[in-house]
């Protein structure tokens, strides 16, 4: 029986290897973690991260062939195929701070299977890691080696929170890297087997090492840079009377551009892709390529300004000061069917209205107010690491309220900032949103989900990224 074994219980490592066993009845996987409370979670009935699907999938296999624990060392020990799925977060200090990967968790987990195997592994990056990881690793791995012959494998996740489920039940494709050698080949060969056992051959793709490593990096810029091309053409579009929706459908339609990732909205957010272009950026530049690095880099500045002209507009719009005003926030993660808040819009969204002193009343149906609370007082890339490793006790943000119902949210409110595309927004009763909040009512939408039209006919002054904007607004421009 083939044993796996995948160190990092997160939003990788645990829909990863849940669907691995529901596939492969005959593999045992063990998902390993050094937090205690993240394996109680996932062997409870309240698992530690929401994914549709995932709850399923995990009950159907808990017990029989996937295992859940804090016993790291036994679990390596007996893994003939090792998944690192750790945290790689963004050096806070020291060489390459604020665009470098901190890889101090990949070393430390390299050097743990080192210690306690006893038989030939093949290890697998699951964790994006910046390219040539994989060598640093190796070198780790074969000078504690005591005889153990390894293979590294690079083998890079492509999900998107919020349909992980069904993208590892039907994925575009399975990429796995290794070296060119027969002992590399056999790995990856070993890899396939497992994979093939539900996605089809042709889907299945192999490369050299670092092809696999940089595929991940640019795939991400890839999808970045179109959020941040479409952004770009919202401020446009506001500044012309033109709309921006009808701007990225007419340019969706193109077949060589296609119609994906092409909504306006306040921003992109999530684990992967502002870290994941910093650390192209960082690549570049000790690679000598200023001009590559400068030109990735203006996808995240064009992120900023996105969320920071979005604050402009609130605080412009509401006469110039948001000081003392009640302002709803409604959504906190960074997309729809996700809990998930890492570098989330609305962190910087809400960060902006504080220092205008607004109070804030946030709801959001999946995220907690401890989450909330302590994403709005921690320091920028803190909440990559380990979470015994981040501040316990956040102090709290006075002037944030988290309530559990948009309408207790909205009410008194003197705007409301839409930052998450929740289908339940779509849908709120929102003439008695209005009659209950303070006049001139606004509403902010950060993700394009409202009918304008039908909010301006109630009363509203309506504000919607990429727009043509409402007359007010025009009158109280946002100077930034």
């Amino acid at each position: 029986m083939v044993k796996i074994c995948c160190i990092g219980a997160g939003y990788v490592g645990g829909p990863t290897m849940a669907v691995i066993a529901l596939k492969c009845p005959s593999v045992e996987v063990a998902v390993v973690d050094i937090s205690v409370p993240r394996i109680a979670a996932w062997n409870s009935d309240q698992l530690p991260i929401y994914e549709p699907g995932l709850d399923g999938v995990v009950k159907q296999c808990r017990g029989k062939n996937l295992f859940f624990s804090t016993d790291v060392e036994k679990h390596v020990s007996e893994a003939d195929i090792v998944f690192v799925s750790v945290n790689t977060p963004t050096k806070t200090r020291g060489l390459g701070a604020g665009k470098a990967a901190d890889l101090t968790y990949w070393e430390s987990a390299a050097r743990m299977i080192a210690d306690v195997s006893k038989s030939d592994k093949i290890v697998v990056e699951k964790s994006t890691v910046p390219v040539k990881t994989a060598e640093a690793i190796e070198k780790i791995l074969t000078h504690n080696s005591k005889g153990i012959k390894f293979q590294i494998l690079s083998n890079p996740e492509f999900l998107a929170e919020g349909t992980a489920i069904s993208d590892l039940f039907n994925p575009d494709r399975v990429l796995i890297g290794g070296r060119e050698t027969p002992e590399g080949q056999k790995a990856i060969q070993a890899l396939k087997d497992v994979y093939a056992q539900w996605v089809p051959e042709d889907r299945i793709l192999t490369t050299n090492l670092w092809s696999a490593e940089l595929s991940k990096l640019a795939a991400n810029a890839f999808l970045a840079q179109r959020i941040s091309s479409v952004n770009a053409m919202s401020a446009l579009c506001e500044a012309t009377g033109a709309n921006v929706k009808q701007v990225s459908f007419a340019v969706g339609t193109d077949t060589r551009i296609g119609p994906k990732f092409l909504n306006a909205s306040v921003g992109f957010g999530g684990s992967c892709f502002q870290k994941d272009i910093l650390n192209l950026v960082y690549i570049c530049e000790c690679n000598g390529l200023p001009e590559v690095a400068e030109y990735w880099k203006q996808v995240i500045k064009i992120n900023d300004y996105q969320k920071n002209r979005f604050v402009n507009r609130v605080v412009a719009s509401m006469f110039n000061t948001v000081s003392n005003k009640k302002i709803a926030i409604l959504g906190f993660a960074f997309k729809k069917d996700t809990g998930d808040t890492r570098e989330t819009p609305a962190i910087d969204v809400c960060k902006g209205l504080l220092g205008d002193k607004a109070r804030l009343s946030i709801y959001d149906p999946q995220v907690t107010e401890d989450q909330i609370q302590r994403d709005l007082t921690m320091n920028k890339f803190d909440w990559d690491h380990p979470l015994h490793l981040q501040p316990m006790s956040p102090t709290t943000v006075k002037q944030v309220s988290v309530v559990w119902d948009a309408y207790e949210a909205t009410k008194d409110a003197h705007g409301v900032c839409i930052l998450t595309e929740w289908d339940e927004f779509k849908d709120l009763d929102f003439q008695r949103i209005y009659d209950n909040m303070q006049k001139p009512a606004f509403v902010f939408d950060g993700r394009n989900i409202i009918d304008v039209d039908k909010l301006r006919e109630i009363g509203f002054i309506v504000y919607s990224i990429g727009k043509p904007l409402d007359p007010w607004l025009k009158d109280m421009p946002a100077v930034a």
